[in-house]
């Protein structure tokens, strides 16, 4: 039988990567926010990988409780996330994977752009989203990890955040609101080079924007974290020193509408 695989966290996204590991022929063993992390641990001492799949804002707290014995083994697929979220916790380095793909309840997976993977269990993830029909890809270093975990934030963070105030669709943003999409963009990369702590090749990743915008012209600009997100990137902008007219417009414009 193939090695267990731990999912932390079975969401729609959590469930995807179930289903495929499922179909490789994996026992897939679901741990919920309800159980006892040390106690599964126990019970389940050596999977090949613990992939945690938990919202960006649980992620923190979660690596930080993490048993010893699975920390060797992580995989990681959230939204906004860079080296420095799992560094503190672990020694050996994770498999990571930036989704490009949207699941929402009683629908099917939605592809944007293949999904990268990085990592020591990089092409069991690339083997589990294909196995339901999702594109995947592995990357071959940890620069050109980083390269697809900051462009994907910056796809994320400008689209949401430039969103709250135009609405409509990502198309409507890039065709009708350019100059507001540039703007916040190069705001979200100041933030994010100062998160990252070396230089970014900024016109690629404005590129692989656009790439993103490009590849589902329909899609909503907001989600539900839009504001979430507007409000952690101007703290840590105030944290780093950074100046953010943009960001702090669209958060008053925000605040005087409430």
């Amino acid at each position: 039988m193939n090695q267990a695989i731990v999912i932390i966290g079975i969401g729609e996204i959590g469930g995807v990567f179930a289903r495929g590991l499922l179909r490789l022929g994996h026992p897939v063993y679901p741990v919920t926010r309800d159980m006892d992390l040390q106690r599964a641990a126990q019970e389940i001492p050596e999977p090949r990988l613990v992939l945690v799949a938990v919202g960006e804002a649980d992620l923190p707290p979660l690596l930080a409780q993490l048993p010893t014995a699975w920390r060797d083994r992580l995989g990681l697929l959230q939204n906004e996330l860079l080296p420095r979220d799992w560094e503190p916790h672990v020694y050996t380095p994770p498999s990571v994977i930036s989704v490009w793909f949207e699941k929402k309840p009683g629908q099917d997976a939605k592809v944007l752009l293949p999904s990268p993977a990085f990592g020591p269990q990089a092409q069991l993830l690339v083997d589990a989203l294909q196995a339901v029909g999702i594109a995947a890809i592995t990357v071959a270093s940890t620069a050109e990890l980083l390269y697809e975990l900051v462009r994907k934030n910056l796809y994320i963070l400008t689209t949401n955040i430039a969103g709250l105030s135009c609405g409509g669709t990502v198309d409507d943003l890039w065709r009708k609101h350019r100059p507001l999409a540039e703007a916040v963009a190069g705001e979200v990369l100041d933030i994010q080079h100062w998160l990252c702590g070396e230089p970014l090749d900024r016109p690629r990743l404005l590129r692989g924007l656009e790439e993103g915008i490009l590849a589902d012209p329909q899609h909503k600009c907001m989600g539900r974290s839009a504001p979430a997100r507007l409000q952690r990137a101007r703290r840590i902008a105030r944290q780093a020193g950074i100046d953010t007219p943009n960001l702090d417009a669209i958060a008053s414009s925000l605040e005087a509408r409430a």
